[in-house]
């Protein structure tokens, strides 16, 4: 059995100062891990924020909550997610999503897929983030990715690499975090259109959790 731990989701802050203060007072108040979400929106960049938050405590650990996995390249997140790891002294937690919020690929310019085609990409993506991040030199041809006889600089302080969290609601997304991940976060679930739906319920949230001990009952949405 795992000690229970509470977090905080923090959004944004004034100034450098202000962020500081904030990520002290949590430390202070004895929570385990500042995370930070990763929307096209008024909010922090996830990275560097952390980095900052772990500069101004000694103990707090902290992460993502969770990277839209469409908004970078997999590559990338793995040398960041190391970077991270290795300015925070092994506090860094990595966590991952599809995405869902449909309102900022349109934003942004980037295609809106079906859900199981964005599960099927952050699955290649979690591949090969984990292999980079053990310190492996990756090859891999997917139908989603293409990396070539690649490793990456630096490696984590925390060994085969820092945790790795997965957030999803359905139950395509829920199967796979729970082979997958470190960690589980159950999310609200989405529909085809990037909207929530109205499943926050006792039941609802106690079936997800069944779903991630006894993956079944897989119905394509994410």
């Amino acid at each position: 059995m795992k000690p229970f731990r509470f977090g905080v989701n923090a959004l944004s802050a004034g100034s450098r100062a202000d962020w500081a203060a904030k990520a002290r007072k949590l430390e202070d108040m004895g929570y385990w891990i500042l995370c930070v979400p990763d929307h096209l929106t008024e909010m922090l960049a996830p990275m560097p924020a952390l980095v900052a938050a772990a500069a101004a405590t000694t103990r707090l650990r902290v992460g993502t909550n969770v990277l839209n996995n469409d908004l970078r390249h997999p590559v990338l997140v793995a040398r960041e997610a190391a970077t991270v790891d290795l300015l925070t002294d092994g506090r860094f937690q990595l966590g991952l999503g599809a995405g869902h919020m449909r309102s900022e690929y349109e934003q942004a310019g980037i295609s809106y897929d079906p859900g199981r085609t964005r599960v099927e990409r952050l699955a290649e993506a979690v591949a090969i983030i984990k292999q980079l991040l053990a310190g492996e030199t990756v090859s891999l041809t997917g139908r989603h990715y293409r990396v070539t006889d690649h490793a990456i600089h630096p490696r984590p302080v925390q060994r085969p690499h820092p945790p790795i969290l997965i957030g999803g609601g359905g139950p395509v997304m829920l199967r796979f975090a729970a082979e997958e991940a470190d960690i589980v976060s159950v999310f609200t679930q989405y529909g085809p259109d990037g909207r929530e739906l109205p499943q926050n319920t006792a039941e609802a949230i106690a079936q997800k959790v069944e779903t991630v001990r006894s993956p079944r009952g897989l119905d394509g949405t994410t």
